[in-house]
């Protein structure tokens, strides 16, 4: 049930040409203790006083010189967003069925019938205040509880977020004791994706995922990951199953978050040319946010210390990636890299504590 105040505080909107009308109108809503309350005999005003005073009722006379109700009706109901919600009472002394249906089939919720009757007037305007007050309790309720939702949503998504992050940092750890090279993966991976001109939500994808790339290396032996001279060949094809490894641990999630990152896990070490591995794919047959993460990956190898090389130079990084433009890497890929450099740039300074020297 709803309180009488509300009721007796809603905003009513009065539109008749006829001013006797309105005035006994406006007398029988103040005695029933009815004060926020607005009229007009103009019905091209009707518009602009929805908008400005926002009613819960609207008593609309049908017959007016201008517009008329059905008129007023059709050009309301073009301007009402979806969701909105105005009852409208209609005043009028052509009671025949057609002008009621077709009122009715306009928008109207209910009729006041000339000449007015006090008590009906009162009674009928507070019945549709109710549903209308009703309808708005509801419509708040909602809006309060999709907030909360997505609140919950985000607050899940973070956390995903942050235990992803997490997994790719204890693969990080085992493998080059560092997390930089996650954190470069993904922003790199994710500059690429906006320079290719993926849609937004793939390349936040592609930024959340990326960084899961050798989470497979946890089941790789110290023997053979943490091996400091080269690796012969059956230890070389033991390191290759981390792609493997690493696809069947992201797998069986059928959120598109997932699905990428066991798809990056399995086939970031593709060639473009059908030499990589583990399934020798070629081409566009590669899952594109594999072939992203496979050129990131490279060029992040590139740019630091291993303990078997220096860090190179940019530029020279840039020369060996184009010297195997067609053969490792996408071709599209390695032209949208030089786009995407400015950001990858910015990148490395704002991730790494001290600024490299090669840049």
């Amino acid at each position: 049930m709803i309180d009488l105040t509300r009721i007796q505080n809603a905003r009513i909107l009065i539109v008749d040409d006829e001013r006797s009308n309105v005035l006994l109108l406006e007398k029988i809503l103040a005695a029933a203790g009815h004060a926020n309350f607005l009229s007009t005999g103009d019905p091209r005003q009707v518009l602009d006083l929805y908008h400005a005073f926002c009613p819960d009722i609207l008593l609309l006379d049908l017959h007016m010189p201008y517009l008329n109700g059905f008129e007023v009706l059709a050009a309301l109901r073009a301007a009402l967003n979806e969701g909105d919600y105005i009852p409208i009472l209609m005043l009028t002394a052509d009671i025949t069925q057609p002008t009621r249906l077709k009122a009715l089939e306009c928008g109207a919720k209910d009729f006041l019938t000339k000449p007015f009757d006090q008590v009906e007037v009162v009674n009928r305007i507070r019945n549709i205040l109710e549903v209308r007050l009703l309808y708005t309790d509801l419509k708040d309720q909602n809006q309060v509880l999709e907030q909360k939702v997505r609140e919950r949503t985000r607050e899940l998504m973070e956390t995903r977020l942050e235990i992803i992050h997490r997994l790719g940092q204890a693969a990080e750890y085992r493998d080059k004791g560092t997390g930089l090279h996650i954190l470069h993966i993904g922003h790199y991976s994710a500059c690429l994706a906006r320079a290719a001109h993926l849609p937004h939500e793939m390349q936040d994808i592609i930024l959340a995922s990326s960084p899961m790339h050798d989470i497979g290396k946890i089941g790789i032996p110290d023997s053979i990951l943490l091996k400091s001279g080269r690796l012969n060949t059956k230890e070389r094809e033991i390191m290759k199953t981390h792609t493997t490894i690493g696809a069947e641990l992201l797998a069986g999630h059928n959120s598109p978050l997932m699905k990428t990152a066991s798809a990056i896990a399995l086939t970031h070490h593709e060639r473009w040319d059908g030499e990589g591995y583990p399934q020798g794919m070629k081409g566009e047959e590669i899952p594109l946010a594999g072939r992203i993460v496979a050129l990131s990956d490279v060029l992040d190898a590139l740019l630091s210390d291993r303990p078997y090389k220096k860090s190179w130079p940019m530029e020279k990084a840039l020369s060996e990636i184009a010297s195997l433009r067609g053969k490792a890497f996408d071709p599209g890929l390695v032209d949208a890299l030089h786009e995407a450099l400015p950001d990858i740039r910015e990148t490395l300074h704002r991730i790494d504590a001290k600024t490299p020297t090669h840049l």
